[in-house]
């Protein structure tokens, strides 16, 4: 079984997930891994996983 990819850019703004503060999780609905940066998270800036789900 091959390993899922991981994020390596936030899903909200493409920044590089390479700051302290950031954070990775998978999606509440298909479980792929997203990241987010600490900017977006901080402002709730909304995000899309590929399998559809929405996110704040």
């Amino acid at each position: 079984m091959s390993k899922p990819k991981k994020a390596e850019g936030c899903i909200s703004c493409g920044v590089k997930l390479v700051e302290p503060g950031f954070a990775r999780f998978p999606c509440p609905n298909c479980g792929e891994e997203m990241g987010r940066c600490v900017k977006c998270r901080k402002q709730s800036n909304p995000y899309r996983c590929k399998c559809g789900f929405v996110g704040p």
